[in-house]
């Protein structure tokens, strides 16, 4: 179960903060998914609805969807557990460049490591038909489970990690005491104690893979999801209808998979820490351990430098893997007119979206676990349906709200910012969209912290007269920040 804090009344920091959180959240997401679900009740988009039920097509769609949630879900989040806990229960060389290695695929855009993979080991690979002569077929199912997987893995390795450096080693020096060896530690502390972690992996990265659009359009052939479906209803068959109505079968699975998290973090989560542990964490020591975990580390980082380094290599090529022949022109036509400036905006719209998710999500995580008695759990599952849906589909549900100002009782409450004619060229839409897509990776890593950090650190410094905002800046932050 969530621990909160004990306090009776919300104080004025709090107050101010729901209230905040909550306008955010219905114009950045509410407001804009109305608007989808209002379109999805038109001729085409509800012939897709009913369809869930009677047509093969659709119903194949959906399965399709659901079946690559799930596989990549449980494969990233096991595979992120392998990452983060050879990084914080192993001693080796290389761990903070392995680190950083492991936190490239989140970062870089995933139509690069969707090409590269086919670059590499598709029917014409570079590894593939160059050195083994061998012509797989990667497109499809299991092409994008490779890709994604390898795409989210960091989620749950960042989520993980985090929770491993939190754990008080005291624990498991108790059960050593009591005459434990480190397997059964391991099977009766250390992993219960991160079922909330794994919950919580297990559910960004299901929401994530059904919500991608880039690598289903760009290696997955004939494997139709959701998200690629209704991007093809607006750019193939230019009906909005279609496309709403496909974004509403994607919200189904996503509520489901949140239902199941909720119950198993609110059953296993459990209070281990107070504050900053102290002390040394217990090192792998057995050979086979270390041995699978070095394997596997190793296997995951090769083959992370291997995509990259011919993302890299194919900027100074021609076109690789055909004509390999070195050349500048690539980076002539980057730094140069339109493109330039689209880099341009891109980094500084960035620059601006990524402090302010993260502070978001950081919010919404404290008021979830420490301060809100009712509702809390519909604050968390509204602070996550920015990922729940693919960002196409957002940007849809933009176009049709904020095309004109959002008035009430014809007074302006927020101007137009999607349009020819959008404030600022439309680039406040875009920082909202990067907000409400970007904040649930803080958020669920907020709560996974929150939940095996003591309140009682925080009311200590309520009771010696620190107002709640004091508190939260100066206690909150610094321990769920690691």
């Amino acid at each position: 179960m969530s621990v909160k804090a004990s306090g009776a009344k919300y104080d004025i920091f709090t107050k101010i903060a729901l209230a905040l959180v909550i306008f955010i959240i219905g114009f950045l997401i509410i407001l804009p998914l109305i608007n989808i679900l209002i379109y999805s009740t038109q001729p085409s988009g509800s012939a897709i609805i009913t369809g869930a039920f009677s047509d093969v097509v659709t119903r194949n769609i959906i399965w399709n969807t659901v079946k690559l949630g799930l596989t990549v879900a449980a494969l990233g989040t096991v595979l992120g557990f392998i990452m983060a806990y050879a990084q914080a229960r192993l001693e080796f060389r290389g761990k903070k460049v392995l680190h950083i290695i492991n936190l490239i695929p989140i970062i870089s855009p995933p139509f690069a490591f969707a090409t590269a993979i086919i670059v590499l080991f598709g029917r014409s690979g570079m590894i593939t038909r160059g050195v083994f002569d061998w012509r797989p077929t990667l497109y499809g199912f299991p092409g994008l489970v490779l890709v994604l997987t390898l795409s989210f893995f960091p989620i749950a390795y960042m989520n993980l990690l985090g929770m491993l450096r939190s754990l008080d080693p005291a624990l498991d020096e108790a059960g050593s005491s009591l005459g434990a060896n480190k397997a059964r530690i391991f099977r009766t502390v250390t992993l219960p104690l991160l079922i909330p972690g794994f919950a919580g992996s297990f559910l960004l990265l299901f929401i994530e893979s059904i919500a991608d659009l880039a690598n289903p359009i760009i290696i997955g052939g004939n494997y139709t999801v959701l998200a690629s479906r209704a991007y093809m209803a607006i750019n193939g068959d230019y009906d909005i209808s279609l496309a709403a109505g496909y974004s509403s079968l994607l919200l189904l699975p996503a509520l489901l998979v949140f239902l199941v998290q909720r119950y198993w973090a609110q059953k296993k989560s459990v209070v281990s820490v107070t504050g900053k542990p102290s002390g040394r964490p217990t090192l792998v020591t057995s050979k086979g351990a270390k041995f699978f975990l070095l394997s596997v580390t190793g296997l995951v980082t090769t083959l992370i430098v291997m995509v990259y380094a011919t993302v890299i290599l194919g900027a100074f090529v021609k076109i690789i893997g055909v004509n390999n022949e070195f050349t500048l022109d690539n980076f002539r036509y980057l730094l140069g007119g339109f493109a330039n400036g689209a880099i341009r905006t891109t980094t500084m719209l960035a620059l601006m979206a990524t402090p302010l998710a993260g502070i978001f999500g950081m919010l919404i995580a404290w008021l979830v676990i420490r301060k809100v008695k009712r509702g809390s759990e519909a604050l968390d599952f509204l602070g996550m349906l920015g990922i729940a849906v693919p960002g196409t589909v957002i940007g849809i549900g933009y176009a049709i709200t904020y095309n004109d100002p959002v008035k009430i009782s014809g007074v302006t409450v927020f101007p137009q910012v999607a349009g020819g004619a959008a404030l600022l060229g439309g680039s406040i839409a875009i920082v909202m969209v990067y907000i409400i897509r970007s904040s649930p990776a803080g958020q669920r890593s907020g709560i996974s912290m929150l939940q095996q950090i003591d309140p009682s650190i925080e009311e200590a410094s309520a009771s010696l007269g620190a107002p709640g905002g004091k508190t939260f800046r100066l206690i909150t932050l610094p321990l769920i920040s690691g």
